[in-house]
């Protein structure tokens, strides 16, 4: 099984995690739930459900991190049975990513930090300059959704839309 991302310059990195780590799952996307790249999953509706999830605990977890604490937890962890779950924040020069990535027995959390730590680094330095973009509309991000989804899935090539996605990455 390989990685599929949005834009090319996340394989490598993401790829890179996922041998390391030996990740079951692997998922890199926008705060707002919006998928770059993703590994072990096989149809849309569950990366989809995956992302929306992901992005509401990444989003709760860092409101209740300040109330409680005056700064947003940035990983999150939890073991199942057979299955473990992590969920971090990737904050780089000119995105805000959230990952997520599910593990079992062939893994460790520690491992899991060690090379989350070091997909934070490779795409720190993969990630292209950031470009002037368009705020976001409702009609822009369902048409960046769908294009990702379409790349992830081999649905559409990269760039058939003839432009690059109007989501803000700041």
């Amino acid at each position: 099984m390989r990685t599929h991302v949005a834009e090319p310059w996340i394989e490598a990195p993401l790829q890179a995690f996922v041998d390391d780590a030996s990740a079951l799952f692997a998922l890199l996307l926008h705060p707002n739930g919006q998928v770059m790249g993703q590994f072990g999953f096989t149809r849309a509706v569950d990366v989809m459900a995956a992302c929306a999830l992901a992005a509401a605990i990444h989003a709760s977890a860092g409101e209740l991190g300040r109330e409680l604490d005056g700064k947003p937890f940035r990983e999150m962890y939890h073991a199942g049975r057979d299955r473990q779950i992590f969920i971090g924040d990737v904050p780089t020069t000119h995105h805000r990513f959230v990952f997520l990535t599910v593990f079992d027995a062939e893994s460790s959390l520690g491992l899991v930090r060690i090379y989350f730590e070091e997909l934070c680094a490779l795409l720190e330095n993969a990630q292209p300059p950031l470009l002037v973009e368009a705020p976001i509309s409702a009609a822009s991000l369902e048409h960046d959704l769908n294009r990702n989804l379409a790349i992830l899935f081999g649905r559409a090539p990269r760039g058939a839309d003839g432009g690059e996605s109007s989501i803000s990455l700041a």
